[in-house]
């Protein structure tokens, strides 16, 4: 990487044309953006934001989020597990997350609010004290997940399995159990 990029601000105005700029950013603000299938691969970014940007099927190989935050944003079918692992750490608002994967990432105290988290792989994902508000979980997999004090009071649609996720301190509301005991094909209600 030869360059370094501090406080700047992107929008559909003055990103460049072309392909994106493989440096280290640091407190920028992209907002406004299609950047549908753009090749992020070995960039890092360190305390930005991303705001209404479509970055859907992203090459996210090797990308560094640190203390990244997503709000309204298009995030379909990314791969977070192929972001590096040092120091991970993003929230998301109102984003669209359906058919991503964050397949053995260590995710703890992540924050996912008002987000559609459909058909989502948290397959052996580190989410302990993760919050899910009011997101959607339809179709989410979560298969040997540490799920450790995870609020899911507000989220819906989700089904896991206790007995092969950890789920000690987990909060859930009454109509969640559900998705707790579908594998039983209980009736509740």
């Amino acid at each position: 990487m030869s360059e370094y990029i501090e406080g700047q601000v992107y929008d559909n105005k003055n990103l460049p044309s072309g392909d994106f700029v493989k440096t280290e950013y640091e407190n920028c603000s992209f907002s406004n953006l299609k950047l549908d299938q753009v090749d992020l691969s070995y960039c890092k970014f360190t305390d930005c934001a991303f705001e209404e940007t479509d970055l859907s099927r992203a090459n996210l190989n090797n990308t560094a989020f640190k203390g990244v935050h997503f709000t309204n944003c298009k995030l379909l079918g990314l791969s977070f597990d192929d972001c590096h692992d040092f120091l991970f750490e993003v929230a998301f608002e109102n984003c669209m997350l359906d058919l991503s994967s964050f397949y053995q990432k260590s995710m703890k105290k992540t924050s996912f609010v008002s987000c559609s988290l459909r058909e989502v792989d948290f397959t052996e994902s580190d989410l302990e004290q993760a919050v899910f508000e009011g997101s959607n979980l339809s179709a989410a997999v979560f298969d040997h997940t540490k799920l450790l004090g995870a609020d899911f009071r507000t989220a819906s649609g989700f089904i896991l399995d206790p007995e092969i996720n950890q789920v000690k301190g987990a909060k859930f509301s009454l109509e969640g159990l559900a998705g707790l005991l579908a594998k039983y094909d209980i009736k509740i209600g």
